[in-house]
């Protein structure tokens, strides 16, 4: 990860790798392979540069001359780097500038000159002669140059040439795979949730991935080691602090302590005409200050470091969240005032600032945990001072799954009561049986929650549009429960419109939701799949990218990528939704640990998906979330796997006593997230019967639920009740009665691309499909359909991108938008069943679609 840099002084010396040194051959390769005459690599201290630099000096070809120039960032005079610049060349001593460029310009001999370290403060005049020496230089001397300052030179016209290569800064981060390839000396599973979690405080940071690994914490028992922070505050003294003027120090750690900053920002904290020079000196020095959210307008320092930052005691630290809370206010930009009060400790300012928020606002960042620790680390009288803040923590502790704190919150809103008028009293009841509706809803109370819903909806008045498209939202999710899906649809619409009609684009993501899961009921999980893609795109636009919904979302897409056989795709999925959820306090944390089980699961990797449930109860109880949120949906998901270990057993005991609590006249509703939980769990209670009792004949119970799945149109259930049905029919003999299950359900799995229900049926069976000479129905397209489920559009683009082409170059083709390609492309790979182009391509070649 590491070179060491060579003296000044010893011309002709060459740098060795550390010992340590981890090979990046992703950026070396494409480095080495460019034809361009300039090379080079921008990015902050500890980034790796050097050892790039180092790994590519080794691996230049035989008949091109290599030469290292250090210069360790020093500030050196145009003549002083001329001097330097021949002698490392092998050029005469005493050569002027004009000269050293009449001898650059006739360059002969094929050269590559490596340049570490260039000046790292400004130096124009400097600048100005690599300019022109970069400008004249023979073709045959190849420039590589590592810098922390990007120097003044015309790159603009380097690049427009194809003569500039310039690895991005963000690129040198190691990767997952290069940290687990140094922790080789782990089990391979331990090594991989090390070198996630080093990647997670470190953010692939070179230095800080070196230091946490040198220090030999154990990052495998403990999430949160205690790192040796005092060798990075040093590391940071010497390579950054060192080289920064007081205003600059002072400055930097400023921003280190602010979530996100820009120049108006800077220039109320720092003074005007000297706040946005002083950001500007800063991104010139390579201070790791980079775009916040891919912001165009906001900016953040490097996220690893700023924790650091934040966690170090900084006396001043209050006064200038204060100064900082008070331009947030004048912009009006309530969510990020609020939090800069509370980190100034300004409580009672804070509480103020939280009668500008909404309940929208809860979907933003880190809201819900700023409100949760406000309110219990505070009087709770002062955040439940109106009506309007009780709202407002209500909705923060059922979001984090806090059921009795939320109750307890409700009824302080009977302290407000009676209103002054018939119409506020009636729209305060009204409110709070919203409320009181979706903490019934969420304690699996059916009956209660619909009662509140309906008559909240009957009350509240129009401007009151959030509440009543909270309500429509938990009628939409009651129906889907019931398997009534005409009616979640209807309600569903509704609610959209609603939405829409007042310009919510977080309202409708979040009840986009709920359409997505519809559509995976009625079994279309790819419609699903991009109805979520389109919403998250125009979610990401937003200023202010609502961290907590977008959680929601990732873990809904890596749930639908699971169904359709996309596993690679789904653990992407899962893992950031799990990261976006775990910072938000979301209790749908929980279905990231159940979706990365079921994908170990899936492997045959039992340890793993066991740990993950454990890891998830873990979570919930430590969250202090009642069990009837998770208890159900992790038992099932422990039966699914216990069956596929040849353990019915336990199923039978397990599911036995789980199923009483959702029977019977006080039974429970299964968690909203978990539609069809109740019916997974009487099909896999009838397997694991037929497994201990052979003679029991169990298939009357699938075949009810069958017909109850058919008549409801749930085709997704009804996959896995016919593959449950192939199963129970094959254990009693009935061998052309399981024939036609599994044939009905091979049907289904083909068109509504429902792999992992197969996925689950063989693991259970324990043979991969081979069922007494059954197959699954071979994937066929319809008679005269070139491409089937293909779009004539999406036949023109697959076209393209088999010929070679780029998504941009498809775009100017088609004269479409670059993010249309991209869906066109999504939807092909989806359609196809692959993850990538070239398996686009493959298969689309092997099914006859392109020759």
């Amino acid at each position: 990860m590491t070179a060491m840099t060579a003296c000044l002084d010893r011309p002709g010396f060459l740098p060795r790798l550390s010992s340590h040194h981890q090979p990046r051959n992703r950026l070396s390769e494409p480095l080495l392979a460019s034809s361009a005459r300039v090379r080079l690599l921008c990015a902050p201290a500890g980034s790796g540069k050097t050892a790039l630099l180092t790994e590519c000096l080794l691996q230049v070809r035989s008949d091109c001359e290599a030469i290292w120039l250090p210069l360790a960032g020093a500030a050196f005079s145009p003549e002083e780097f001329c001097l330097r610049l021949a002698r490392a060349l092998g050029l005469v001593e005493g050569l002027d500038i004009p000269q050293l460029m009449t001898e650059l310009a006739h360059w002969s001999r094929p050269t590559s000159l490596f340049i570490d370290d260039y000046c790292r403060q400004p130096n124009p005049p400097l600048d100005a002669l690599l300019d022109r020496l970069l400008a004249v230089s023979s073709p045959m001397l190849t420039w590589w140059l590592s810098t922390r300052r990007r120097p003044q030179c015309n790159w603009p016209r380097l690049l427009l040439d194809d003569e500039l290569y310039e690895s991005e800064p963000a690129s040198l981060a190691l990767t997952h795979d290069e940290v687990v390839s140094v922790l080789r000396h782990l089990p391979p599973d331990q090594a991989d949730r090390v070198a996630a979690r080093i990647l997670e405080r470190t953010g692939g940071w070179c230095a800080g991935a070196r230091m946490a690994i040198l220090q030999k914490c154990d990052w495998s028992q403990n999430p949160q080691p205690q790192q040796r922070v005092d060798t990075l505050l040093d590391y940071l003294q010497h390579e950054l602090f060192n080289h920064l003027t007081p205003e600059q120090d002072e400055a930097w750690r400023v921003l280190a302590h602010l979530p996100r900053f820009n120049a108006p920002l800077c220039e109320h904290l720092f003074g005007p005409g000297e706040g946005a020079q002083l950001l500007h000196d800063l991104q010139v020095l390579g201070c790791f200050i980079e775009p916040w959210q891919d912001s165009a307008d906001w900016l953040q320092v490097f996220p690893p470091l700023s924790r650091i930052m934040q966690a170090s005691l900084w006396p001043c630290a209050r006064s200038w969240h204060r100064r900082a809370c008070q331009w947030f206010t004048a912009t009006q930009d309530w969510r990020a005032a609020f939090e800069q009060a509370l980190l100034a400790e300004e409580y009672e300012t804070a509480v103020s600032l939280l009668q500008h928020l909404s309940f929208e606002d809860l979907f933003e960042d880190q809201t819900v945990v700023l409100l949760l620790r406000l309110h219990e680390q505070q009087s709770q009288e002062l955040t439940l001072m109106t009506a309007q803040l009780i709202g407002l923590v209500t909705g923060a502790l059922l979001f984090a799954g806090r059921f009795e704190q939320a109750g307890e919150c409700l009824a302080h809103l009977a302290r407000f009561m009676p209103q002054p008028t018939a119409h506020l009293q009636q729209q305060l009841l009204a409110r709070w049986q919203a409320q009181q509706g979706w903490l019934s809803h969420l304690q699996g109370q059916m009956e209660p929650a619909r009662a509140c819903f309906q008559e909240a909806l009957a009350a509240l008045a129009d401007d009151a549009w959030q509440a009543r498209l909270m309500c429509l939202s938990g009628l939409t999710q009651q129906a889907l429960l019931c398997g009534e899906l005409d009616q979640a649809h209807a309600l569903n619409r509704e609610a959209l419109c609603l939405a829409r009609a007042h310009g919510s684009l977080l309202f409708e993501g979040l009840l986009e939701l709920d359409h997505a899961q519809w559509l995976e009921q009625r079994g279309a999980p790819l419609r699903a799949e991009n109805l979520l893609v389109d919403i998250e795109h125009l979610l990401r636009q937003r200023i202010m990218v609502p961290t907590p919904l977008l959680g929601r979302i990732a873990l809904r897409r890596g749930r639908l990528a699971l169904c359709m056989g996309l596993e690679a795709q789904a653990a992407e999925l899962f893992s950031r939704g799990l990261e976006d959820c775990s910072r938000s306090a979301d209790k749908r944390v929980l279905y990231g640990y159940l979706g990365q089980a079921q994908l170990a699961g899936n492997r045959g990797d039992y340890a793993c998906a066991f740990e993950r449930l454990r890891e998830a109860e873990r979570v919930m109880q430590q969250r202090q979330i009642p069990d009837t949120v998770y208890r159900g949906v992790v038992l099932q998901v422990s039966s699914q796997f216990w069956l596929q270990q040849g353990r019915p057993q336990l199923v039978q005991e397990a599911l036995g006593r789980l199923l009483r609590h959702y029977c019977g006249p006080s039974a429970l509703q299964a968690p909203p997230a978990t539609f069809e939980l109740i019916i997974r769990i009487e099909y896999l209670l009838a397997c694991a019967h037929a497994q201990l009792n052979r003679s029991e004949n169990c298939l009357p119970t699938i075949e009810r639920l069958l017909r109850h799945a058919h008549a409801k149109g749930m085709l997704t259930a009804e996959t896995e009740l016919l593959l449950a049905c192939a199963e129970l029919a094959e254990s009693s003999g009935d061998t052309a009665a399981a024939q036609q299950a599994f044939q009905r359900a091979g049907m289904l799995v083909e068109r509504c691309r429902l792999q992992q229900a197969l996925r689950e049926w063989e693991l259970r069976r324990g043979n991969a499909g081979q069922m007494s000479g059954a197959q699954v129905p071979p994937l066929h397209s319809e008679p005269g359909d070139p491409a089937p489920g293909l779009s004539r559009r999406e036949r023109e683009v697959l076209m393209l991108i088999a010929q070679g082409a780029s998504n941009q170059q498809v775009a100017e083709k088609l004269f479409i938008s670059l993010h249309t390609v991209k869906t066109h492309a999504r939807r092909i790979n989806g359609k196809l069943g692959v993850e990538r182009r070239t398996q686009a391509v493959a298969k689309a070649k092997v099914m006859g679609l392109i020759v």
